[in-house]
């Protein structure tokens, strides 16, 4: 048993050794303090030699969040040659007022934009409008590429699973180009969840969000609000590590490791990191999968 676990390990890591054509793509968010700004642009720094497909900047319902969205996605666009997208959402903004955006980022030689409904405010009305609208509004002003989200383990808003999947199928169908997860750590939802795509008749890619764990309450707290499952094995591998952040941060990599390597084991070609404006996990993750400075 034991030596034929370690010819799989060796034919897992030589098929991963022979990957040439995967593609990496990071999230930021926009610091609200001169120390994170700092701390962001290093990682920016850091990350941008691994040539992404884009780097996406979300973008909150508070207006200053937004501003400091637009500050990061200019700077991004100027002072460096990454693909900047922007996240774009429907809280707090008319069709009107998306339509200009939408303009300005196109006269501005921003052409990616991750489209999404946006999270609503405590006390908001159900709402009206939907991500696939804001598909459709993009595609009226200029031939975006546009990401949008998809929920291996269903939007928390959703009634059910086949509704959400519909949800999905209508972006898709308003014109997204590709589906980007929720972050997630069973891998076996997202391979069944892309196997029900594929039967949905949604034929784009299902591009993995992949969250490095750095910091394992944080990541708790994040998969509460997201409907996001954290598996007994994972609960294990961070008991007993909450004052011992260097080794979280090996545990982290392993783990994220070991999932991209499942990935794309099984066919994945492109990966999307949450990177918290964090770069070291995530350079090491892309180091293994062979994505390396040019």
């Amino acid at each position: 048993m034991a030596f034929h676990h370690a010819q799989h390990s060796q034919s897992l890591n030589q098929s991963l050794s022979e990957l040439s054509d995967i593609n990496v793509s990071f999230e930021f968010f926009p610091p609200s303090t001169p120390e994170m700004e700092k701390i962001l642009w290093n990682s920016i720094r850091r990350l941008a030699p691994l040539n992404p497909k884009f780097v996406s900047v979300t973008y909150g319902a508070n207006s200053g969040v937004r501003d400091r969205t637009h500050g990061v996605i200019e700077r991004i666009q100027k002072e460096t040659d990454l693909v900047a997208a922007p996240h774009l959402t429907l809280v707090d903004a008319s069709d009107e007022e998306l339509v200009e955006l939408a303009k300005h980022y196109w006269n501005s030689g921003i052409k990616d934009i991750v489209a999404l409904r946006g999270d609503l405010p405590d006390g908001s009305p159900k709402p009206t409008r939907f991500a696939n609208d804001l598909v459709r509004l993009l595609r009226s002003v200029a031939d975006f590429d546009i990401s949008v989200a998809a929920y291996p383990e269903v939007h928390p808003d959703a009634r059910n699973a086949q509704a959400d999947l519909i949800h999905l199928k209508k972006k898709i169908d308003a014109g997204a180009n590709r589906a980007i997860t929720q972050f997630f750590y069973d891998v076996e939802s997202y391979l069944r969840f892309r196997d029900r795509c594929v039967t949905a008749g949604i034929d784009v890619e299902i591009v993995p969000g992949i969250l490095p764990v750095t910091n394992f309450k944080q990541t708790k707290r994040f998969a509460g609000m997201t409907n996001v499952a954290i598996p007994a094995w994972l609960h294990r591998q961070f008991e007993g590590l909450d004052d011992d952040p260097g080794t979280r941060q090996l545990v982290g990599a392993n783990v994220a490791i070991d999932m991209v390597k499942v990935l794309a084991r099984e066919g994945v070609k492109d990966f999307h990191f949450y990177t918290l404006n964090r770069a070291e996990l995530t350079y090491a993750i892309c180091h293994t999968l062979g994505v390396r400075p040019k």
